[in-house]
């Protein structure tokens, strides 16, 4: 019989979970949305503790700094098994004594790679796919739907990037946003957001689709590597969608 140690889902509870479980051979750890008990199972919910978490995350940084990074974006993916392969990587590095990254041939850490390798190629996508429209009272706001929660991964990169202007990216499958005043960021809670454009930013638009359809060149056209380069899933927030262009009019989705 196993135990289950079931999380809230927030990384401070996962790290709570992994003090509390580390020692029991037969632990499982996942968040209680995605828990599906068993009948031989038994489960304990387990609340966050800042104190237990910051154990962890102590013993972890004087084995390998660099874990931390990979651990945060398997946290951050969607997978129902993301805190027991977080886990059990994590049990791999304590035994091991050292960093275990390069350890490809171990199935805990190839998990762990792929899951980081994801959540760091969709960030990056992002930093290119995020199209900012300017409101009227001078904010940039940016919706966004990705597969894994990188919202606050965005934030750095384009805080360093528009330096003074205010922003918002905001996650509309997650209902959260990434605030920025100009000066300091923060992740917060959103709901749906209602929109009214700047009057530059609606003739903007107009230039900008017409710039999109001028330079096209149908005989060139390639859905296939377009959609290699530019998933059809991020098409729905991009100002020149393929989709509303004539020259996509055959356009379906695989």
């Amino acid at each position: 019989m196993s135990t289950v140690y079931c999380t809230d889902g927030s990384p401070e509870g996962f790290f709570t979970a992994v003090f509390d479980a580390y020692a029991d051979k037969n632990a499982r750890i996942i968040s209680s949305s995605a828990f599906q008990p068993a009948l031989d199972d038994c489960f304990r919910q387990v609340a966050p503790d800042r104190e237990k978490a910051a154990r962890v995350l102590k013993k972890l940084k004087a084995l390998d700094r660099n874990c931390l990074y990979d651990l945060d974006c398997v946290l951050r993916t969607p997978e129902s098994d993301r805190e027991q392969a977080a886990f059990l990587y994590i049990r791999l590095l304590v035994t091991e004594g050292k960093s275990i990254r390069g350890m490809l041939a171990s199935p805990e850490v190839r998990r762990v790679r792929d899951l980081s390798d994801r959540v760091g190629q969709e960030r990056h996508r992002l930093t290119g796919f995020l199209r900012f429209r300017e409101t009227a009272n001078g904010v940039f706001y940016a919706p966004c739907a990705p597969d894994n929660d990188v919202v606050e991964l965005l934030m750095p990169h384009f805080a360093a990037r528009f330096r003074t202007f205010p922003f918002v990216i905001h996650d509309v499958k997650r209902k959260l946003a990434g605030v920025c005043d100009g000066r300091e960021w923060t992740v917060v809670p959103a709901g749906e957001a209602e929109l009214v454009l700047s009057d530059a930013e609606d003739a903007f638009e107009t230039l900008w689709k017409k710039y999109y359809r001028t330079v096209s060149i149908p005989s060139r056209k390639n859905i296939r590597q377009m959609k290699a380069y530019m998933p059809v899933r991020y098409w729905n927030f991009l100002l020149e969608n393929p989709r509303e262009e004539s020259e996509f009019s055959g356009f379906s989705e695989p």
